[in-house]
């Protein structure tokens, strides 16, 4: 997942905007207590999701994969005032703990917290947001797509993650896992997608940034 020279990311984040308390919390306890912790969106992906989050200043946004609330306080950061995240995870597991750490960052009045498949809930939240951050499970990647799509307004944002798979996109198709092919199908409709306008970012695992036209 990491595509960065060691010492250059170490530099880059020497030289940015620290972890605050909570997100050094959430990082340590991830870390020690919880299976696959390199899903954590982490300090430099973390500080990036701020910063476009910042920059967009949303009233309105909606996660995909929750995971143990890191990369949701960073998105909720760019919040407008009394703005509200939505975020969906189907692993009840952590939810305890998610809601403890929303909590100590200040911030369970701005965010709606749903366990559960987000194929079936998203279609119940009727909000039109400004912002969208996918990060769950891959082969749904496109479906979480054409399910968010109509409910971005205008000039609004889709960011999703991991689009590179740990490299896993450059394999020739018979050489691919079944999430490296979704991953692979997904960008590949992303780029031919004449509503919109995108990028992909090689941060960490890869980030495609979308804008609605």
């Amino acid at each position: 997942m990491e595509f960065i020279d060691e010492q250059i990311e170490t530099y880059a984040l020497a030289h940015s905007q620290p972890e605050s308390a909570i997100l050094k919390k959430i990082n340590r306890d991830t870390y020690a207590n919880v299976l696959m912790p390199r899903m954590l969106s982490g300090h430099m992906q973390g500080n990036l999701l701020s910063m476009l989050s910042t920059m967009i200043q949303p009233e309105q946004i909606l996660e995909i994969g929750t995971f143990t609330g890191y990369s949701a306080i960073c998105l909720a950061h760019g919040l407008k005032e009394n703005g509200k995240l939505y975020t969906i995870d189907i692993n009840e597991e952590l939810e305890d703990k998610v809601r403890t750490f929303f909590n100590e960052a200040g911030l369970t009045n701005n965010i709606n917290y749903y366990i559960g498949n987000a194929l079936t809930i998203i279609p119940t939240i009727e909000i039109t947001f400004d912002l969208v951050f996918i990060d769950a499970d891959k082969k749904n990647y496109s479906a979480y797509y054409d399910l968010v799509f109509d409910k971005v307004r205008k000039g609004g944002y889709i960011i999703a993650d991991n689009v590179l798979w740990s490299g896993k996109v450059l394999n020739v198709p018979e050489k691919m896992d079944a999430d490296a092919k979704a991953i692979d199908a997904f960008n590949k409709k992303i780029h031919s997608d004449h509503r919109i306008e995108h990028m992909l970012l090689p941060v960490r695992d890869g980030l495609v940034i979308v804008r609605k036209k």
